[in-house]
């Protein structure tokens, strides 16, 4: 999985967190491998790489 990097920050003050576009094009490209299947009461999710 990914790292993840967070800034500390004081507080009182709001940070907006801006993902780069590195983070944007890896979730997309995962939603867009992730495959969900229900059958019946369950679940299977899939990874279609």
């Amino acid at each position: 999985m990914a790292k993840f990097y967070f800034k500390s920050f004081h507080k009182g003050e709001e940070q907006q967190l801006v993902p780069g576009k590195n983070t944007i094009d890896f979730l997309l490209n995962y939603s867009k491998a992730l495959s969900v299947i229900d059958y019946k009461n369950m679940k299977f999710e899939a990874l279609l790489n």
